[in-house]
This record gives C-alpha cells, sequence and structure tokens, in this order.
C-alpha cells in the first residue's frame, strides 16, 4: 500500500534491547501522539514518473498480527523522522530476508553524489564476473586521469604515473570515496553507458546513472570542464568567477531533476539484491560487501547509530554548497545483526540547510530504529525468513 501526503507523525527513539510486550504496545501507542510537519519535495523533470511526497509500505505475504504491529512500530519511526526533518529527506528500510519495505518520500529521486560509486563498484565487479575486466591486472593513473574534489591518490601521481589495480581503486573509491579512482574505474568499466546497461539488465529501477565526476560537478556548478580545472584549484576558480544567480540557476536545476538522482526505494532494493546474492557471483558479492564494510567516510552518518554486534557495508555521499545550502548529503548500507538478519537502509537528503549534527541525527535515528523493529521481532520470538522463503526479489 502506499499513501501520499500523510500528517500522521511521530517520534520514537528506538527501543531497549529485549523490549517487553507491553513495553512495545506503549512505545506503538505514543506513535500517535505529535503530529509532525511536512516538508516540499519534487524532482521538476517532465520525463519521469510523478513525485509522491509520503510513506509507503511494500506489498509481501500476509503479517501475523506481531508481525504487523512490530512493522507499524517501525513505520510510524520513519514517518516522523522524515516529516520532522529541517529539509527534503528521503528514508527506505527494507528487511532483505522477507522483502517488506517502508519508506518516507521512497519513490522521489535524490542527488546521489557519492552514492553512485556503488554502481560503478558493482559493474565493474560484474565485468571481472564475466571475464572483461581484471581486478588484479596493473593500471597506470596518470595526471590527465586526476578529477576534483576528493582525491588522496592525487598525490601519489607523479610525472611518471602511478601504478596499482583496479581492486585497489574499488577499494579506496568505496572506503575514502576518492573521485580519481572511482572515475578510472569507471572508463574502465566502458563509462556511464555500461554502468546504465548493467542497471537494466539486473531490472533495478529508480536508478540514474550520470555523465562521471568531472561532467557532473561542472555542470552542478554552472561551468564546462576543462581538464585544467582538475589542477591548482582551477575548478574553484572558475566556479567562483561565476556570477551568483548562474551558479544559483544551475544548483536548482540539479536539485530539482537530478542527472544522478535514485529513489530511497530503489536503493533498498539494490542493496537486498546484493546481500542476497542476485546481482554478482559469490565471491564479487562478498569482496563488495567486505569493501563497504571498511568505509571510513561517514562515521557518524548511519554508522553511528550502531548497536553492540551489529555491522554495517556502506557508501556516502556529499554534494556542493551553495548559500549554506547543500544538495546531497547521503548514506546507504546494509546492516546486519548478531545474528546475521539484514536490513537494507538508504538515507537521502535532497536539499539542507540543517546543521550537520541534525542529519547525522536523523541518520543515527533511523539505524536505531531499525534495530529497534530486530529486537521486538525478536521478543516476539518470531520465526526467521530465509532466503529461499522471502518470495520475490
Amino acid at each position: 500500500m502506499s499513501v501520499s501526503r500523510l500528517r500522521i507523525g511521530s517520534e520514537s527513539s528506538g527501543f531497549m534491547r529485549g523490549a517487553a510486550l507491553a513495553g512495545i504496545a506503549a512505545i506503538g501507542l505514543a506513535t500517535a501522539a505529535f503530529d509532525g510537519a511536512e516538508a516540499q519535495s519534487g524532482t521538476g523533470g517532465q520525463s519521469f514518473p510523478a513525485t509522491v511526497r509520503g510513506y509507503s509500505t511494500s506489498a509481501v505475504p500476509a503479517a501475523t498480527a506481531q508481525e504487523a504491529t512490530a512493522r507499524r512500530i517501525l513505520e510510524s519511526q520513519v514517518r516522523s523522522l522524515g516529516q520532522s526533518f529541517n529539509g527534503d529527506i528521503g528514508i527506505a528500510v527494507r528487511d532483505v530476508q522477507s522483502g517488506w519495505t517502508t519508506s518516507f518520500d521512497g519513490d522521489t529521486f535524490f542527488p546521489q553524489q557519492s552514492v553512485s560509486k556503488f554502481w560503478v563498484a558493482l559493474t565493474a565487479f560484474d565485468k571481472a564476473d564475466r571475464g572483461e575486466l581484471s581486478m588484479s591486472a596493473p593500471v597506470t593513473l596518470t595526471k590527465s586521469d586526476i578529477t576534483l574534489f576528493h582525491q588522496p591518490i592525487a598525490a601519489q601521481i607523479g610525472a611518471g604515473g602511478y601504478s596499482t589495480t583496479i581492486g585497489d581503486l574499488i577499494f579506496r573509491a568505496i572506503t575514502t570515496s576518492d573521485n580519481t579512482c572511482n572515475d578510472f574505474v569507471l572508463w574502465k568499466a566502458g563509462g556511464p553507458d555500461a554502468v546504465r546497461a548493467f542497471l537494466r539488465s539486473r531490472d533495478i529501477e529508480g536508478i540514474r546513472f550520470g555523465p562521471g565526476e568531472r561532467l557532473l560537478q561542472s555542470q552542478i556548478a554552472g561551468i564546462q570542464w576543462q581538464q585544467s580545472y582538475a589542477y591548482n584549484g582551477g575548478f574553484y576558480k572558475a566556479r567562483n568567477a561565476l556570477p551568483l544567480s548562474a551558479r544559483r540557476a544551475a544548483f536548482e536545476r540539479y536539485i530539482a531533476n537530478p542527472m544522478d538522482g535514485a529513489t530511497p526505494n530503489g536503493i533498498v532494493d539494490a542493496l537486498s539484491r546484493l546481500k542476497r546474492g542476485e546481482l554478482l557471483s559469490p565471491a564479487s558479492t562478498q569482496r563488495l560487501l567486505a569493501i563497504m564494510g571498511n568505509t571510513k567516510t561517514g562515521a557518524q552518518r548511519l554508522k553511528g547509530g550502531l548497536a553492540p554486534g551489529w555491522h554495517l557495508s556502506h557508501k556516502t555521499g556529499t554534494g556542493q554548497v551553495l548559500g549554506g545550502e547543500q544538495a546531497g548529503y547521503n548514506d546507504i548500507g546494509i546492516l546486519t545483526g548478531p545474528d546475521g538478519r539484514s536490513y537494507a537502509v538508504a538515507v537521502m537528503i535532497r536539499r539542507t540547510s540543517a546543521p550537520l549534527g541534525q542529519r547525522m541525527a536523523a541518520m543515527q535515528s533511523t539505524v536505531k530504529a531499525v534495530i529497534g523493529f530486530d529486537q521486538n521481532m525478536s521478543s516476539y520470538g518470531m520465526a526467521r525468513y530465509g532466503a529461499s522463503e522471502a518470495g520475490g526479489r
């Protein structure tokens, strides 16, 4: 079912481990007490599905009364987090085992920024699985491969270049969000068209892939990319030379219809399918999840909400700022509990001027709510779904 523009809000900060049934019921009653404020949203693009601002849950096999109660609690928490946030936020959570999904503004396209590195890695690993790309053969980066913004590897590229492997570049692109590493892998894997072809081949919906780091960021800034912008602060100089009105127009066009946009629901579908082994070979699946488990960026985003014994494999994304507003502040990943049960989570912020602490708190609260849901399910003594029992994809 899906409901547009709901104004039933609540806020609940998560649940203590091993909550009793009475406590869960009390929390469930409390979720009707808060009427949250609804934010504005919209993609502004005529060639894409209409934006729906609201809350939805996926259609899955009928739940027991206890399961339905636990789900309603999480649904209310997700809705409250979305409605109370100071900015445009999309949240989606999928139970990897059962396929049940709940979301807030889950079908709107949000700027991905470096979240898109996830799709590049998937494409590259798929090429490796099919024998079309080597993860271990040496490759050499030169000065012409340098991009912009965060790129620690740039300091290692000397006059003679820097030699490494595609596997190492993927590790750096995911764990440190290095733009040059990612852009090099992207073009070795066949470029943006290859990523789009991979998404189509796996029936991954709700995901757009942009033109690559250099063209994407220059278009957001309102300038035409030149490779000279990659050196000696050239990009910043060119961007700062633009009239503010021109920068603002380009910034607003991007927010309204992001060329690299993705829906939270589409993201958690893909994450769930990766975890279930439906996108890559078993070896590549495990390798990519292990890399994502070593991500260093965003330590206080989703990861900041983890409880002891829980693990997160994730990828962050952070966009440009203009006039105190940021276009894209994201974290997506797979939460896995001590018992091995997993959840795909996406928190995407399109536009916000909220302090960083508030953004991180929204992400952490989402994780805590998911962990609370898992604990509630455990306290009910519910049977765990096996991957083969979940039905569908």
